[in-house]
């Protein structure tokens, strides 16, 4: 279930890559250490018809500290991992273009030094007939770090209602069955008396009409 729900985030985190449309879906808050994890941040423009462009920056506040750190920075085409303790394992998942609506990075290898606060930040400049206009965008990401991953309450329930309903829908079936063997039953054994007192009847007719010839 949980491999499900990550696959439809990301999809919706790429939905704008499309020119269907964009929508804005938070960003998953919770990495296992070791693997990799994607942050997401989107910001859709309100009018898609009109061109821009944008810059894309992520800073970092690690547990216990007070201050940001600039991690990583994107303007179309270039990459820059803007600290060493991020070196070759942030990785651009966004927008491939200058119109960017998706910021998303992703790290590879988490470790625990991750935990803490993740601030995107979309500078956008929109492109309009009078004039342009500046736009700025803040996302933040609280990230946690955890050994094994946990199940979401969300994806137990749902395992636990489709067991029930799996129950449900064998009791069910048994109960059909039961109900169509009594029927079956029910007609069969009508059917029977109905010959029976047909055959006596003729038999009683029969005798009749033998007693009436003497």
């Amino acid at each position: 279930m949980i491999c499900h729900l990550s696959l439809l985030v990301v999809f919706n985190l790429f939905v704008s890559q499309c020119h269907g449309g964009c929508a804005e879906v938070d960003s998953m808050t919770e990495a296992v250490a070791g693997e990799g994890f994607l942050l997401g941040c989107i910001s859709c423009k309100k009018r898609e018809e009109v061109s821009a462009r944008a810059t894309v920056d992520w800073h970092f506040k690690p547990l216990g500290v007070e201050d940001f750190k600039p991690i990583f920075h994107y303007e179309h085409p270039s990459a820059n991992i803007m600290d060493e303790g991020f070196s070759d394992r942030l990785e651009w998942h966004g927008t491939k273009n200058s119109d960017i609506q998706i910021g998303a990075i992703y790290i590879h290898n988490v470790t625990f030094n991750e935990m803490g606060t993740f601030r995107c930040t979309i500078h956008r400049t929109l492109f309009l007939r009078q004039h342009n206009e500046n736009v700025t965008v803040e996302k933040e990401v609280e990230l946690t770090v955890v050994a094994v991953a946990n199940r979401e309450l969300t994806s137990v329930i749902a395992e636990i209602m489709m067991y029930v309903l799996i129950v449900v829908l064998q009791l069910w079936l048994i109960g059909v069955l039961i109900y169509c063997y009594k029927k079956i039953s029910e007609e069969y054994e009508a059917r029977e008396t109905h010959k029976a007192l047909k055959a006596q009847a003729v038999l009683a007719k029969d005798n009749c009409d033998g007693v009436q010839l003497e």
